[in-house]
């Protein structure tokens, strides 16, 4: 009797938990000025599946047609898109930039949206990977200048900071940057998305295992010298010496950590958005790292990219970047576009905060021989002052049952006699 395995039961302790966390992100973002939006969970199969969701749209749950029989399933078996009309979202992107193109005329010129909610995705479920999982984006659209990616970073360093988890960084990079130094090292442009996977794995395989997979991909292609040299060019990058010393992020940072002559528009935005962050943080100290090889798999970034660390873990809690050409796709003209995404399920493992969230938490704890209607009275009293009250029918094992309680939640309990005008509550503890 379990659910479909990558998928969870959620008991009432832990959805508490998680409403508490959803709650503290969406106030801190609603006081950032975003607005909370919500999609249908089902998107056209087409735009699904149009080449913007990278390696996303192969895990795509899709929904057959309406009225197929089984004759009709088997002649079409070969064209999933002959099977299939609609699907479940894989993220919260696409969804967006559809309802963006579908409800301009009724949006600001620069809109700032909330999404929450649940995606699918068609993973092999292990430790920390679910078919279900809920993601937590915010966007900005029709703005281009580097306070959209400010604002994006400095809302979501706040909701942690309202969660507990201060001190987080966010590691940024920019894919324009990725392009020119493939280019400036040699690779072919029709070599460089293979490349990106592979330097996506630097921090996992280092720079030995990195150029020794280059090399391995460039023998099985039979590319010539060019692309051995290309691999020599990037292999001695990343072997350069480097000195210890910390730099803070600007510009003098990004450009130690890139070839010669990186171009200049480049440079100047990241260093703008790393003023802008201090700015709206309050502080001397940016909070960010520019790291020139985070690359960031999704294939409809077209610009910043960026990612959220905390000192406490070894993997990221949200990322995202900008993504121009996506909303253009379905609106015929292009409309500039930015977003953050929390790791929700991430963030909930973490967070540490009690259960108590200001409100009294009472069980009345009650004989068999109470009147329902006394009950009723108890506990309207209690609900009209605040207090959020459950019903337990004394059992032998009380103990157990209090423990039970605390465990859901509840902060206090008192026992339930007929004929009783008032009661006594006590702490759970």
């Amino acid at each position: 009797m379990n659910p479909p395995r990558g998928m969870r039961d959620i008991l009432p302790a832990d959805k508490a938990r998680r409403e508490r966390v959803l709650s503290v992100i969406r106030d801190r973002y609603r006081a950032h000025g975003f607005d909370e939006i919500e999609t249908p969970a089902l998107e056209e199969y087409s735009r699904l599946h149009a080449g913007i969701g990278g390696d996303n749209e192969k895990l795509a749950y899709n929904v057959l047609r309406r009225g197929l029989d089984a004759e009709a399933i088997r002649d079409a078996a070969a064209d999933p898109a002959a099977l299939a009309d609609l699907g479940l979202r894989y993220d919260l992107t696409v969804p967006l930039a559809r309802f963006y193109a579908s409800n301009r005329a009724q949006l600001p010129g620069v809109f700032r949206s909330i999404q929450i909610g649940p995606v699918w995705r068609a993973e092999r479920p292990q430790k920390g990977r679910y078919r279900q999982f809920v993601q937590c984006d915010i966007d900005i659209m029709g703005d281009d200048s580097a306070r959209a990616e400010a604002e994006l970073m400095v809302a979501s360093l706040d909701a942690l900071d309202a969660l507990g988890l201060q001190g987080a960084t966010v590691r940024i990079n920019d894919r324009r940057v990725l392009d020119w130094m493939l280019e400036s090292f040699g690779f072919a442009l029709e070599e460089r998305p293979g490349v990106l996977i592979t330097i996506d794995k630097l921090d996992k395989v280092g720079p030995d295992g990195v150029a020794a997979e280059l090399r391995e991909r460039a023998l099985r292609q039979a590319r010539g010298p060019s692309s051995e040299a290309a691999v020599d060019a990037l292999e001695a990058f990343l072997r350069r010496p480097q000195t210890l010393e910390h730099n803070p992020y600007g510009e003098r940072q990004i450009r130690k950590a890139l070839p010669e002559h990186a171009p200049e528009e480049i440079v100047a935005h990241l260093v703008s958005i790393g003023e802008a962050v201090a700015a709206g943080r309050g502080t001397a100290d940016i909070p960010l790292v520019f790291d020139p090889f985070l690359v960031r798999g999704m294939g409809y970034y077209t610009g910043t990219i960026f990612e959220l660390a905390h000192p406490s873990v070894d993997y990221s809690l949200g990322g995202g970047g900008r993504y121009d050409g996506m909303i253009g796709r379905f609106l015929g003209q292009q409309v500039p576009a930015v977003g953050f995404s929390l790791g929700f399920e991430r963030l909930v493992d973490l967070v540490t905060a009690g259960a108590d969230d200001g409100t009294d938490a009472v069980v009345l704890v009650h004989d068999s021989d109470v009147p329902v209607a006394e009950l009723v009275t108890h506990k309207a009293r209690l609900i009209a002052g605040g207090a959020r009250v459950r019903l337990e029918r004394r059992t032998k094992n009380l103990k157990a049952l209090l423990e039970r309680s605390a465990a859901d939640g509840y902060t206090a309990f008192a026992t339930v006699a007929a004929g009783a005008d008032e009661l006594e509550l006590k702490p759970l503890s």
